[in-house]
C-alpha cells in the first residue's frame, strides 16, 4: 500500500515502522512551508519508501517565503510533487488575493517542472475549479470533500484521493463521490495526523490506518482496486 499525503514529524522513524509492518511501504510526506520543504526532503533521504510533496499551503499565503528555494528543493529526485497548494476560505487566515496569487505561482512550478499539483481547496470551489480548469498537468484533488469539483475532475481525468473520513458513518456525499471515481484515478492517503479513520476515530492519525481506507474503498469498487490504488500512486507521481 502506499498512503500518498502524510505529515510526517520528529517522530517519523517509529511511525514508518508501524506502517511498514502494516503493509504500507511507501509514504508520500507533504510540506506546507518551505521550511517544512526542507524538513520533508530531509525524511526522505532518511527513510527508504519515503517521497516528498513540496509546497506551501493557503494558510501561509500572507507570509509564503522564498518560492525560489521551493523550486530548488523540488529538483531533487525524492520531490514528486508541488503541494499542498490551493485555496481555503473555510478558516480564512489569509487574504483570498494572497491565497490566489500563491496559487497561480505554484500551478505555474507545476507546470515548470512538469510535477503533478497537489491540491488543497477548502470553501472555494468555484475559484479552485476555474484556475484548475486552466491549468495543464496532472492534478491531485488531496482529501476529497468538495463534491461540487467532481464534475470537472470527471471530465478533465484529474486523480481523487480520498482519506479517513470518507470511512465515517454520515459521510455519504464523500462515499457516493468514491463511487463515480474511475478505478484508474482513485487514491488512498491518511492526511495523518489528521482524520482518523472510522475503526480508529479519535486516535492520532498515521500512514498504517491507510489501510483503513484501502479496505472501504474495496468495498466500493472491489478488491481489485487495492492493486489499482497502487498503480495510480505509481503513475501519478513517478514512484
Amino acid at each position: 500500500m502506499i498512503d500518498t499525503h502524510a505529515h510526517l514529524g520528529d517522530d517519523a522513524p517509529e511511525v514508518l515502522a508501524r506502517a511498514r509492518a502494516a503493509g504500507v511501504t511507501r509514504v508520500i510526506d507533504v510540506a506546507t512551508t518551505v521550511a517544512g520543504a526542507r524538513a520533508s526532503l530531509a525524511r526522505a533521504e532518511q527513510e527508504d519508501g519515503v517521497y516528498a510533496c513540496l509546497g506551501v499551503h493557503p494558510h501561509e499565503a500572507g507570509d509564503p517565503g522564498d518560492l525560489d528555494e521551493l523550486r530548488e528543493l523540488l529538483a531533487h529526485p525524492k520531490a514528486v510533487a508541488v503541494g499542498e497548494t490551493g485555496l481555503d476560505y473555510y478558516r480564512d487566515y489569509a487574504p483570498h488575493d494572497a491565497q490566489a496569487v500563491l496559487f497561480d505561482q505554484q500551478l505555474a512550478l507545476a507546470r515548470e517542472l512538469g510535477k503533478p499539483v497537489v491540491i488543497h481547496t477548502r470553501a472555494a470551489d468555484d475559484d479552485t475549479r476555474e484556475r484548475l480548469l486552466a491549468h495543464d498537468g496532472p492534478v491531485v484533488l488531496h482529501c476529497f470533500s468538495s463534491p461540487g469539483l467532481l464534475d470537472a475532475a470527471l471530465e478533465r481525468s484529474w486523480y481523487v484521493s480520498f482519506a479517513g473520513n470518507v470511512t465515517y458513518k454520515n459521510a455519504y456525499d464523500l462515499r457516493a463521490a468514491a463511487r463515480r471515481v474511475p478505478a484508474d484515478k482513485l487514491l488512498a492517503e491518511t492526511d495523518s495526523p489528521y482524520l482518523a479513520p472510522q475503526p480508529v476515530r479519535g486516535k492520532r492519525n498515521e500512514p498504517a490506518y491507510v489501510a483503513h481506507t484501502y479496505d472501504f474503498l474495496a468495498e466500493l469498487h472491489g478488491e481489485q482496486i487495492r492493486a489499482q490504488i497502487v498503480a495510480n500512486a505509481e503513475a501519478v507521481f513517478g514512484l
